[in-house]
């Protein structure tokens, strides 16, 4: 099975280090980022887990919930998290899901079809709050995941959802962003009355309307 970008996330029913997660019911009207591990005790995975464990304050204030997946028990994931701990130094403060039927890494379409079939992609999912996903990446073993990009594509996508807007290549939060293509002239001035930049009649720059709401407050 492939996900598709719009798609609405998989349900599912699995144990975990937080006791048993219903997918869609721990969700919630929140965002999430789900994101997959190949098996326990994996150098790489350990880094991503306490970086994201660093993060999770950041996820928070976006209303966005984590939850990490990998292949192995709960009784391992209680192991690993110790070990996460001791060379991290940040403790695991996020649920970790049990998949050891692959119940969940089939339904998302996380085993690698050309490698064991005992070890999933290690993939991340950004779900909206009507459980759409909106993001896919699939990274290698070999290269850990970049947190802080996906962190700054949760601020685009939050914002672009929200706002008649696109962000534009390398984008931060507070930078400008691009009128949509689709908008008229006539649309865009009754959303955006104090004007804006344009460098072509499609490439129409206006200030973040998030930080400006935010200068506001």
């Amino acid at each position: 099975m492939t996900i598709q970008l719009g798609d609405v996330a998989p349900d599912f029913t699995a144990s975990s280090t937080a006791g048993e997660i219903r997918f869609h019911e721990w969700l919630g009207d929140d965002w999430a980022i789900l994101f997959s591990h190949p098996k326990d005790f994996t150098p790489v995975c350990t880094t991503e887990l306490g970086a994201v464990a660093r993060l999770k304050p950041e996820f928070d204030r976006r209303g966005v919930k984590v939850l990490g997946l990998s292949v192995d028990g709960v009784a391992d994931h209680e192991g690993w998290s110790r070990d996460i701990e001791a060379t991290q130094g940040v403790a695991l403060n996020f649920p970790l899901v049990a998949d050891p039927d692959r119940a969940v890494a089939t339904a998302y379409g996380m085993l690698h079809p050309n490698a064991d079939t005992t070890a999933t992609v290690r993939s991340v999912f950004v779900i909206d709050g009507q459980k759409k996903v909106r993001l896919t990446l699939t990274y290698p073993a070999s290269t850990g995941r970049n947190f802080d990009e996906i962190l700054r594509a949760v601020d685009s996508l939050q914002l672009t959802s929200r706002h008649s807007v696109a962000t534009p290549a390398n984008w931060q939060h507070g930078d400008d962003v691009i009128i949509l293509a689709s908008l008229s002239d006539d649309q865009a001035k009754a959303k955006f009355p104090d004007g804006w930049r344009a460098e072509r009649p499609y490439l129409r720059y206006v200030p973040d309307p998030s930080a400006t709401a935010e200068d506001a407050a």
